[in-house]
């Protein structure tokens, strides 16, 4: 059934933003605009609840994560995203926390996603077209990659933001190679117990670490273990 964008979603999107915001979780005027520009409601599967503060699954034994944690994550890159800068959004999924790179990067910047599922890729495709980022789609300034997002996607490094929405057992060194000097990786890492890791790169290459709270992601493996694990 096709999704339309109606005053109701997006009433309701509003709402879902506002408790965001009252709950402390989103602070800036930056990341409640963005995240009420780009309806949730257009990026989780048919029939789901979608303005839930939960995680959902999307299949492919993927998930959508909460919108507090989409939230805290555009919170810790906000100053990485500012116009003309460039994101990498490994494990996009939905196309979701891409679409918001893209808008608050712009047309002079770049937001890509890195998705090893091709349907997802295609499902991602499809959201971003239906949702306010789809210029941005249709100018080339956001793209959505098939690869393992573990080795980053190169072609179009070094980047400013990169988010990691899965959680790997240790930080691959791909991503901080790709990370530019200043810029910020937020990562899950820990395989039963995870932390949300905050990795600065500092201007002379150097890499500090900090551990910003616990967290529960699914892991970030390859796509035959993915599918295998039912």
């Amino acid at each position: 059934m096709e999704r339309l964008w109606t005053s109701g979603s997006v009433d309701r999107n509003k709402e879902l933003v506002d408790r965001l915001q009252l709950y402390g979780i989103v602070k800036s005027k930056k990341v409640k605009e963005v995240m009420e520009t780009i309806d949730r409601g257009l990026f989780v599967p048919p029939d789901s609840a979608s303005y839930v503060d939960s995680p959902m699954p999307i299949g492919y034994n993927a998930t959508i994560s909460a919108p507090h944690m989409h939230a805290a994550c555009l919170e810790l890159l906000v100053d990485h995203l500012q116009p003309g800068m460039n994101a990498l959004d490994v494990g996009s999924g939905t196309g979701y926390l891409t679409a918001c790179f893209a808008m608050m990067v712009g047309p002079e910047g770049r937001a890509v996603g890195v998705e090893h599922i091709p349907e997802l890729v295609d499902f991602s495709t499809n959201n971003i077209r239906s949702s306010a980022a789809s210029s941005c789609l249709n100018e080339g300034s956001l793209s959505l990659h098939v690869a393992d997002g573990r080795l980053g996607w190169p072609e179009l490094a070094p980047y400013d933001a990169i988010h990691v929405g899965a959680a790997a057992p240790e930080i691959p060194q791909p991503l901080i190679d790709q990370l530019k000097p200043g810029g910020r990786l937020v990562i899950p890492v820990g395989t039963i117990f995870q932390d949300l890791q905050v990795v600065d790169k500092n201007l002379d290459g150097s890499v500090s670490v900090r551990t910003e709270t616990s967290v529960r992601y699914v892991p970030l493996t390859s796509k035959a273990a993915q599918l295998h694990n039912n």
